[in-house]
């Protein structure tokens, strides 16, 4: 039996809204304050705290297994029934998570909560938007990520702030009431309430599970898949780097020789982020995602060769924080956008399945390999290193760049709807 629809006109704008709302919870719950609990929860089982990240790290590899079967269940049921469904698993593994009576069953707890959070996050919400904006949806992702980037701003200190009135379990069952009372209603309204045509351009709205009409120039299956490496590759890349600076920025400044300012200039990031997206949102809407994409994966390595030659200076420092931001915060964007310029919104739930196992898994492996090389070869040796490894990132973006030029003859005389 189909459950009637909502009584919700779903705009884009509302849709955009909601699923800010459940992104803001969704990252701050299951991933910004694991780094705020993780002293205590190691305290409370007697584990070292780097086994405890060890674990985490395990958590977000399992997870990304299991993004490409995610990716082809958003395709054949739609991104929102995928998200109301993955906001009552991730309150249930949230609640195992407070409920477990030694590390083993925490960790067990852990990789549940890793692996249903591949239902709620970005690429789900991301194929939502495609699913219902129609050709809105690559200025509604913008709007999202500008949102979402709000999430570790609003969830570093509110975790703080539970964590001072109450213990790590009590905050988990808070996060899981969370999830449970806040995001699977919204998710819910977005899955069955009634959709609205996007604003000028009537008929465009499809309903979850169905693709939207995204024109695309049509693509022979060979030079599709080139395409599609490439873009993987060079996410899962430059994610590489990122996720290493993200995991170790604070320990690899303070080696370097900053001390004390090592925090204070870390917390230039975030906002790093959020200006960046406003910035593309106002400026960068005209822009093929592709060039964005070059600009913000050259942002990456360009951060680390700075801090790279300019240390300790603190200058140098904040120069790093700052584009390092620039890229985060274009990264989070293009993710999305990218694939659907290129390739339109057919199977796009199961592209970025895909992108999101290779994305993972290079980032579970990074901050081991970073912290090891810093151990092994010195902090200068480890950053020019992952410098290295992001020009590799931004090559196959140049690359897809060349490749895409030499089809231009054949995009300008023939694009068709997306299949």
């Amino acid at each position: 039996m189909r459950l009637a629809r909502l009584s919700v006109d779903l705009t884009p704008g509302l849709l955009v809204v909601l699923l800010g709302i459940t992104q803001i919870i969704g990252y701050g719950t299951v991933y910004y304050s694991f780094a705020i609990l993780a002293g205590d929860i190691a305290a409370s089982f007697s584990w070292p705290v780097s086994s405890l990240f060890g674990a985490f790290s395990l958590a977000l590899l399992v997870g990304g297994f299991a993004a490409p079967a995610v990716g082809r269940m958003v395709d054949r049921h739609g991104a929102a029934r995928v998200m109301t469904v993955g906001s009552a698993a991730t309150a249930v593994g949230l609640a195992a998570a407070a409920a477990a009576p030694g590390p083993i069953a925490f960790c067990a707890a852990l990789i549940a909560i890793q692996t249903t959070s591949t239902l709620v996050l970005y690429d789900v919400a991301f194929a939502a938007i495609v699913q219902s904006a129609g050709p809105q949806a690559r200025t509604r992702i913008t709007h999202l990520t500008l949102i979402a980037g709000f999430a570790s701003t609003l969830f570093w200190p509110l975790s703080s702030w539970l964590h001072t009135v109450s213990g790590w379990r009590e905050v988990f069952l808070i996060f899981a009431a969370l999830n449970l009372l806040v995001c699977l209603p919204l998710h819910a309204v977005i899955a069955f309430g009634r959709p609205s045509e996007p604003q000028g351009s009537p008929g465009d709205a499809v309903p979850p599970g169905r693709d939207a009409p995204v024109a695309v120039a049509p693509l022979s299956p060979a030079v599709a898949r080139q395409l599609f490496v490439l873009v993987t590759v060079g996410f899962a890349l430059s994610g590489f780097l990122l996720s290493a600076m993200l995991a170790q920025m604070v320990p690899a400044l303070t080696t370097i020789g900053l001390g004390s300012t090592a925090l204070v200039v870390s917390t230039l990031f975030g906002p790093a982020q959020v200006l960046v997206r406003f910035v593309n949102m106002i400026l960068g809407a005209r822009r093929h995602p592709l060039t964005v994409t070059i600009f913000g994966m050259a942002m990456l390595p360009l951060a680390i060769l700075i801090l790279a030659a300019s240390a300790p200076s603190t200058a140098g420092a904040v120069a790093f924080a700052v584009l390092l931001g620039f890229g985060s915060g274009l990264k989070s964007i293009v993710q999305g956008t990218l694939p659907l310029a290129l390739f339109g919104s057919a199977s796009y739930g199961t592209r970025l399945g895909i992108m999101a196992f290779a994305r993972q898994f290079m980032a579970a492996v990074a901050p081991f390999a970073f912290a090891w090389q810093m151990e092994v070869a010195g902090p200068t040796a480890a950053l020019m290193t992952f410098a290295a490894v992001g020009c590799l990132g931004l090559s196959a973006f140049l690359e897809l760049a060349r490749r895409r030029a030499r089809l231009e003859p054949a995009e300008a005389t023939a694009v068709r709807p997306a299949e």
